[in-house]
């Protein structure tokens, strides 16, 4: 086997690894991390969640003596600022480690090379590329906040063959099977926040939390989203389910509203003004504010055809995930998203398919946005 070889396999256990902190890692990324000596793995970790351990100490914790003049394969460019845990860079140098395979560069401007050039600085050999398609792809909300400024945003919609979200009335519970809204509990599991709007909330009596328990799901604690509510008429109350569950919530409206809002709403509701744009938010400086004020990597949007045309025509969505059912709504059903009429076919394709999944009776496919 080729070094080339031993690293590909090597690196994807590493991957497979930073697959267990998908629920609980972020806001930080999801890292995994393999040493070893001589072919043979001798130190296994992965990052479970902010403020624990990183994947590399764990790893060199369990490797002992035998990090000495071995090869540490990390999904992720080692850390070498201080955080809410110590660097990792140091421990490295000081276990004695040979070579060090990473993944990619952390796009934290904190890091961003400096590990690895730390590393060089103390003869250790980095090697950087092996693995990173999937590596980024695992960590692409926390990639979008560190090069960006916001997190990535992912659109659920649940439709009807022909396209329809909700009856003409705003009846949408429900357009598709169980095995599909289980799903999206999942989805909502792996989401920094849930976005949705107050007319929404009010209309469906909404509850925006994960549902799953955490044996179901392999975890020690289940990590609900930040439910994020959009309201720009004030029109939230006291008496909606969305206040009596486990979780945070955060209001964004008008400064006119938020005094009333603030008397109205749970104390422990945190309610943020926000500038108007057009006929709403400006959703550009709520996406900002949650992955500056609240390290928001993804958010999951769950809202009406409005406010999803307003995303879309504002270019900000990334993703789009839409759960497809075995009915007809009929033409004066909502549909997906109100956009502008479209003149003409563009040659280029706005969304290009990453997944088709059967959910009998319905499908899931997503779409990323062709940038």
């Amino acid at each position: 086997m080729t070094v080339r070889d031993m690293d590909a396999r090597f690196m994807e256990e590493a991957l497979d690894l930073a697959e267990r902190g998908r629920y609980t890692a972020p806001p930080n990324p999801c890292v995994g991390c393999l040493v070893v000596a001589d072919g043979t793995v001798v130190g296994r970790g992965f990052h479970r969640r902010a403020g624990e351990p990183h994947a590399e100490p764990q790893a060199l914790a369990q490797a002992g003596s035998q990090a000495h003049g071995a090869t540490m394969y990390v999904t992720l460019e080692p850390c070498a600022h201080q955080g809410r845990t110590a660097p990792c860079v140091p421990d490295i140098i000081a276990a004695g480690v040979k070579r060090v395979v990473s993944a990619c560069e952390d796009p934290n401007p904190q890091v961003a090379g400096r590990g690895h050039g730390l590393l060089e600085e103390a003869g250790i050999e980095c090697a950087v590329g092996t693995g990173a398609e999937r590596a980024r792809a695992l960590n692409q909300g926390f990639w979008k906040r560190m090069t960006t400024g916001r997190p990535w945003v992912c659109v659920k919609q649940a439709m009807s063959l022909d396209g329809k979200t909700a009856l003409a009335d705003g009846s949408s519970q429900w357009i598709t099977g169980q095995k599909a809204r289980t799903d999206v509990q999942w989805q909502r599991a792996r989401s920094g926040a849930v976005l949705s709007t107050a007319a929404t909330v009010r209309r469906d009596d909404a509850r925006l939390n994960v549902r799953l328990g955490a044996e179901e799901m392999g975890v020690g604690q289940v990590r609900q989203p930040l439910r994020v509510i959009m309201d720009r008429k004030g029109e939230l109350s006291e008496r909606l389910a969305l206040w009596s569950v486990p979780g945070s919530c955060v209001v964004y409206t008008l400064g006119e509203h938020a005094p009333r809002l603030r008397a109205e709403v749970p104390g422990e509701t945190e309610v943020r003004t926000v500038r108007a744009a057009g006929k709403g938010l400006d959703l550009k400086e709520v996406l900002s504010g949650l992955a500056a004020d609240y390290e928001i990597n993804d958010v999951l949007v769950e809202a009406g055809a409005k406010f999803v045309g307003a995303l879309l025509k504002e270019d900000l969505v990334d993703e789009l995930k839409v759960y497809i059912a075995p009915r007809l709504l009929g033409a004066n059903a909502a549909p997906l998203a109100e956009l502008p009429p479209v003149e003409g076919l563009p040659e280029h394709l706005d969304w290009m398919l990453q997944d088709v999944h059967a959910l009998e009776p319905d499908v899931r496919v997503t779409y990323y946005r062709n940038r």
